[in-house]
């Protein structure tokens, strides 16, 4: 398995279509999707049952991450469904795809 460490992205989680979307931003893309799948991530994803990864973008820098996060967090739900249904029309986990990804070694905090 290759080291996925310093994946800096922006991440969609929610439980079903009709449900909550939680936004979420993170240094380390697969650390944190797997503790939102456990149940080891405190708060709004636990209470909810988000635990389904139906979109995510990687970022360079985590500056320009948390930007974007901020941005996606204030739109409406619509747009946050389009930005999912866009890349995702079926709402499947990504979590098995995100383990096919390579890593990004020019990535940098």
């Amino acid at each position: 398995m290759e080291d996925r460490e310093g994946t800096i992205a922006v991440y969609m989680m929610a439980s079903r279509y009709d449900g909550p979307i939680y936004t979420g931003v993170t240094a380390n893309l697969l650390w944190r999707i797997r503790q939102h799948k456990d149940g080891s991530a405190s708060g709004f994803t636990r209470k909810y049952k988000c635990t389904s990864l139906v979109w995510w973008e990687p970022h360079g820098v985590i500056v320009e991450a948390i930007r974007r996060e901020k941005r996606i967090k204030k739109w409406p739900r619509q747009w946050k469904i389009n930005l999912i249904e866009d890349r995702n029309p079926h709402w499947r986990d990504l979590w098995d795809e995100l383990w096919a990804v390579p890593p990004n070694p020019g990535l940098k905090l």
